[in-house]
């Protein structure tokens, strides 16, 4: 059985191994780790600031998801599941953690509900609730889009967790700890398609060419930095992710060099700040999705 009181447990509960494919043997992230609230850190911000960086791999990993059967070749299609199934799992323990800190942000549901708070709050939010950043939500394109948009956000991702590694907070430490060897793993795949596609067919090199460009307006919001993530800093907590775009432009130029591909020079986004809900038509249509069944359901125990 599935413990609904702990999200934690529920991740690396080894007594149930028929609930998985290829059994468990996961480390438990959060092994020894104080999972109280540190003194002087606001639960209230915190919270908010794990559903950003929660809902940023959440919607990352369902449009990842949204691959399977539609990758150009069978071990891509593993790959890209397995990536999102590494982005899953730190959605889940982020979206646990801002339950934890800040009870008030869960959705309520029917009483007797026995749908856990992070559940809950991955599938009883509307669009305007989440605060991912855009380029998380804008539709797959093709394979080099696909491959261009997980370039920008593991490269960007990557950063921030490293950093996040030390923070105030143990589980956010821990979280980190974890993340950053996955995302390692997502960017160099990234890059190395990249760096594929570009020096090979005529087709390919357009489709990458083509791709990195329209992937490009979204990377502005990565490094704006929001009032809550601000706040945080100031308590060791987040991350100033202004102080990210040096490694960021560095991991890029040195691909897109090695691609022969250059550095697009074109506005940013304008008008949409995910951030604070703004978000793109992309997400209501992607939510209707992943969201139905426990929508339809919000009584169903699985």
């Amino acid at each position: 059985m599935i413990d609904h009181d702990n999200a934690y447990g529920g991740l690396v509960e080894a007594r149930d191994d028929a609930r998985w494919a290829f059994g468990t043997g996961f480390d438990d992230p959060l092994a020894g780790v104080d999972t109280t609230l540190p003194p002087g850190v606001d639960g209230g911000a915190l919270a908010v600031y794990c559903l950003m960086l929660a809902d940023d791999a959440l919607v990352a990993s369902q449009r990842l998801a949204q691959w399977s059967t539609h990758a150009p070749e069978l071990e891509e299609e593993v790959a890209l599941a397995n990536i999102g199934l590494d982005l899953l799992g730190q959605a889940r323990l982020l979206l646990a953690r801002a339950a934890a800190a800040d009870a008030s942000v869960v959705p309520a549901l029917p009483a007797g509900s026995p749908v856990p708070p992070e559940d809950a709050l991955a599938f009883f939010r509307g669009a305007s609730e989440f605060r991912n950043v855009v380029l998380c939500e804008i539709a797959n394109g093709d394979f080099a889009d696909a491959v261009a948009r997980l370039l920008i956000f593991s490269t960007w991702r990557l950063a921030l967790l490293q950093r996040l590694r030390s923070s105030a907070d143990p589980v956010l430490a821990a979280v980190a700890a974890k993340g950053a060897n996955e995302v390692t793993y997502h960017r160099d795949y990234a890059a190395r398609w990249v760096v594929t596609l570009a020096g090979g067919t005529d087709l390919s090199r357009r489709r990458i060419a083509a791709a990195i460009p329209r992937v490009w307006p979204y990377v502005a919001e990565l490094f704006t930095g929001h009032p809550t993530e601000r706040s945080l800093v100031a308590t060791g907590v987040g991350v100033d992710t202004a102080e990210l775009r040096p490694d960021f432009d560095k991991v890029i130029g040195t691909v897109l060099h090695a691609a022969g591909l250059p550095v697009p020079d074109i506005a940013d986004a304008v008008g949409m700040t995910g951030r604070d809900g703004a978000h793109s038509a992309a997400l209501d249509a992607m939510l209707a999705e992943m969201q139905d069944v426990a929508r339809t359901h919000p009584m169903g125990r699985w």
